[in-house]
């Protein structure tokens, strides 16, 4: 488990060496026009952590665009533009960081929604 103390620019290293070098979101592959971003997946209005489990790569234009939607709503979105992201990324991910509040305990305000999102992209993928 990942340090909850790294800082941002730490954590994107991080996220991108676990997931890859493209957006979770569009697929996109970084590079010096499409430039990385941690992007939270239970956000931080909704009390989701600063930590390496809420947080996966995403390019400037896809984290700007997702604003505080939902996981399952914003994957929707991405494949009614014609995208093709990474709902199985995202999955991974929620489900590390359901096992790390698990660990580390607190996150009151995040458990809610984080239990809700797992359950919709759960039947989603069913």
């Amino acid at each position: 488990m990942a340090d909850p103390l790294l800082d941002r620019a730490a954590r994107l290293t991080l996220a991108i060496a676990r997931d890859g070098d493209d957006c979770a979101w569009c697929r996109r592959p970084f590079s010096g026009q499409v430039t990385p971003t941690t992007d939270h997946l239970v956000p931080r209005v909704k009390g989701g952590p600063s930590w390496l489990e809420n947080e996966v790569a995403a390019c400037r234009r896809c984290n700007r665009a997702r604003g505080h939607l939902s996981p399952s709503d914003w994957l929707a979105e991405c494949e009614r533009r014609g995208w093709h992201p990474d709902a199985d990324r995202v999955t991974r991910v929620l489900t590390a960081l359901a096992g790390a509040i698990a660990v580390r305990g607190g996150q009151r305000r995040a458990r809610p929604y984080l239990e809700g999102q797992l359950r919709r992209l759960r039947r989603r993928a069913a």
